[in-house]
């Protein structure tokens, strides 16, 4: 596994020096070869390395294609330069990989660690977007390529549903404390709701911050960052959710669930040291984390 890695690791670099350089395939080799002896001396079969970097340049048109429609709002030259390649490597492991040898979820949590290793701060939450948006939309593994093709078509077509939300902490002496909704799934997760009218994020997050919460001290400080994810509608059908979160300070200790808000159940504060066992999202985590570092910084 450490060994597969590595490999991964070595392609992506290649890859990234392949576009630094104006994508010159036929100095592929030569950089790869370059990167295994710089980084992995010692590694018994580049084989792996080898089949990641060609696959990815035999598949390159499909991959981009799949890449400008899984995130519209984002033109592929202005992805920064290492996402763009972790993601090519990741879609052509997803897409067009071996499944036996490395299950989709594999390919994307690698994908995902390789961003954080190598790219900025936010690199591996937007990996995630966009290889589990993939992911969600192509089905179960096996459909042909066709159906996936015309799935991610779909995708960019879905109607996009604009909403706020936010890390809502408090002081209390030296500790600090996080505000949590409890949805009826039974996750601890952050409160959000839809913009209204001609809000934008950060109005329409502290409205509804202060409505789910029954807050009415609550100042945003800065952008956290932005989730995506498909929800179903019962008028709409499937819809594009984007979330903008922010970090808001109150000084109140009251929490009072709003009686509008269906879903949840429930809302309460908890320390930073309880977030490793709460029942939460995938992308709820690391807002939480980044909130707390924030703070502390």
């Amino acid at each position: 596994m450490a060994n597969r890695h590595l490999s991964r690791s070595i392609a992506m670099q290649t890859l990234f020096e392949w576009d630094f350089h104006g994508q010159k395939n036929e100095q592929v080799e030569k950089i790869l070869n370059g990167m295994l002896e710089e980084f992995a001396p010692g590694m018994d079969d580049p084989k792996f390395a080898r089949e990641l970097v060609n696959g990815v340049l035999a598949n390159r048109d499909k991959i981009d294609s799949i890449i400008e429609k899984a995130a519209p709002e984002w033109p592929l030259e202005q992805v920064a330069m290492v996402d763009r390649n972790v993601l090519r490597l990741g879609l052509y492991e997803l897409l067009f990989g071996n499944r036996e040898e490395v299950p989709p979820k594999v390919a994307i949590n690698e994908a995902i660690e390789i961003a954080k290793t190598f790219g900025s701060d936010s690199s591996g939450k937007f990996i995630n977007g966009v290889l589990g948006t993939v992911y969600r939309e192509i089905g179960e593994p096996g459909k042909d390529e066709t159906s996936k093709k015309k799935i991610i078509k779909d995708l960019a077509d879905l109607p996009i549903e604009k909403l706020g939300g936010g890390v809502v902490f408090r002081r209390d002496g030296k500790k600090i404390f996080f505000a949590l909704v409890h949805d009826v799934f039974g996750y601890w997760t952050l409160s959000k709701g839809h913009l209204e009218g001609e809000e934008d994020s950060s109005a329409g997050a502290k409205r509804e911050l202060a409505e789910e919460l029954g807050l009415k001290d609550l100042v945003l400080t800065e952008e956290l960052g932005k989730n995506e994810y498909i929800a179903s509608d019962p008028a709409k059908g499937k819809i594009r959710r984007q979330v903008t979160y922010f970090l808001a300070e109150t000084k109140e200790s009251d929490l009072n669930l709003g009686e509008d808000h269906s879903g949840l159940d429930d809302a309460r504060w908890f320390l930073p040291e309880e977030f490793d066992d709460l029942k939460t999202y995938d992308d709820i985590k690391p807002l939480l984390k980044k909130a707390h570092k924030l703070i502390n910084d």
